[in-house]
């Protein structure tokens, strides 16, 4: 994706940001990570750390602890090098309790392309299997999400 790079158009922003809900999809930290310069800023919550050697440990844990995540991505602001994003997805834990993440990230981009700054705010909330958007391996693109999902 070598073409995703600043400065952005509405075409290439929302190509980013589903290229980047793919990649995280696959939960292989190893591989996401390479997305990121190597002195990327992020902030994840209440999580503030730098580089790539960070950054691939918090995506390792993350991973462990959020089991069956399925993420779906939206662009909702972009210039020339930032993206804003806002974001959902759903990852059980240990005891098999259900959750839903909603959120917004901001991104900064070098001029190759990759991250060199993710700010993510979010907020869980408990699910029922029943609640539950993204089942069943089912593409998270086809999921109607509108303003009644949005409490």
């Amino acid at each position: 994706m070598s073409d995703l790079k600043p400065p952005f158009t509405q075409e290439t922003a929302q190509k980013k940001v589903k290229f980047a809900q793919d990649l995280w999809n696959t939960r292989d930290y190893n591989v996401v990570y390479k997305g990121y310069t190597e002195n990327c800023i992020w902030r994840n919550r209440d999580h503030f750390f730098t580089g790539h050697e960070k950054i691939k440990e918090f995506l390792k844990a993350k991973w462990e602890k959020e089991q069956g995540y399925q993420l779906r991505k939206e662009l909702f602001a972009f210039t020339d090098n930032k993206i804003a994003v806002q974001f959902w997805y759903e990852f059980h834990d240990d005891d098999q309790q259900w959750w839903r993440c909603y959120g917004l990230e901001d991104w900064t981009f070098d001029e190759n392309g990759k991250m060199r700054k993710r700010q993510m705010s979010g907020n869980n909330i408990k699910i029922s299997e029943e609640e539950r958007w993204f089942k069943d391996n089912i593409d998270v693109n086809t999921v109607d999400i509108s303003e009644k999902h949005w409490w």
